[in-house]
């Protein structure tokens, strides 16, 4: 193992750890939400089983926007944007981003018909035939990439693993846990990939799946409980030196701090709405002359007086 990774560093919350495993060509993520996702979950009165399925989707999005190579803290950096979205289901929309260390989500769903499910629903009883789009807007290169897939599987982790075998043909290994607890949800995961021929860009194949070093990487990794993500006694460098101790070499890096990003203010709206032509505007400002703007994912109203 390398030097700066022992059981006594201390990452906790609200933190990704990055990390690879050269001699297996492996890389992985693991983090663990906490006052984010407070704050967060807390700009509506979303019922458990969404703010449930909201904390998944948070935890996915920290760990795969941190796969962007700019996806540091950097306020014009690349931003990796998840949405779940169906026409027919329970939850309408799910929607979650990340820029620079910074986290935003959004559930719309509809809670009379989600009240008639019980406690405990599952992923096609929320949203039926849905599919899930992944998009990567790469501001060092001004590209932007998508995929999507069926919304299939028992949760939103595994509906991302099938992402990124079919989209993006790379072997992938998810766990996320969340817990609710009476000083708050705590949420964790674990991301694990390997990567053929130990670099980005370099040729990666399906029939890597079978490949000994990812048989021997996600073996380990698949052992990670959900109580180890969620526990706030165990660092996240402690959680992987439990799970590769054992391998000649593992580096790691601490991604930015994670932090509630809703990006909405009055001169940010002020800016797009100057943008529309004048009979636009005047079609929408209320019986005072403002222009009242909604931010779902913050869950405030913004008036605008251009």
């Amino acid at each position: 193992m390398t030097k700066d990774l022992t059981p006594d560093d201390e990452t906790g919350f609200d933190r990704t750890l990055i990390f690879t495993v050269p001699d297996r060509d492996a890389r992985g993520r693991v983090v663990r939400l906490g006052p984010v996702l407070d704050r967060i979950l807390s700009a509506h009165d979303y019922p458990t089983p969404v703010r449930n399925l909201l904390a998944e989707a948070l935890v996915l999005t920290a760990m795969i926007g941190t796969l962007m190579k700019d996806g540091g803290k950097d306020g014009d950096g690349g931003q990796l944007t998840m949405q779940a979205q169906t026409e027919e289901g329970v939850i309408e929309l799910l929607v979650c981003d990340y820029r620079g260390g910074e986290l935003r989500g959004y559930v719309r769903h509809d809670r009379a018909r989600l009240d008639e499910l019980g406690p405990n629903p599952s992923l096609f009883s929320l949203f039926g035939q849905g599919y899930l789009a992944i998009t990567f807007d790469l501001a060092a290169t001004g590209q932007r990439y998508q995929g999507i897939v069926p919304l299939e599987g028992a949760s939103l982790a595994e509906a991302c693993e099938s992402y990124f075998l079919q989209s993006e043909q790379v072997p992938t290994l998810i766990r996320v846990a969340v817990e609710p607890g009476d000083e708050g949800y705590v949420a964790g995961g674990l991301l694990v990939q390997h990567l053929p021929e130990g670099e980005e860009g370099r040729e990666r194949l399906h029939v890597q799946l079978d490949h000994p070093h990812w048989e021997h990487v996600s073996a380990l990794a698949g052992t990670t409980s959900g109580a180890e993500l969620v526990d706030t006694s165990l660092s996240l460098e402690a959680l992987v030196w439990r799970l590769f101790h054992e391998e000649s070499e593992v580096r790691t890096l601490l991604g930015p701090p994670l932090e509630r990003g809703c990006r909405c203010t009055v001169e940010h709206y002020q800016d797009i709405l100057s943008r529309f032509p004048e009979e636009e505007r005047a079609s929408m400002r209320n019986d005072e002359g403002r222009i009242v703007v909604d931010c779902a994912f913050c869950s405030r109203e913004f008036a605008i007086d251009l």
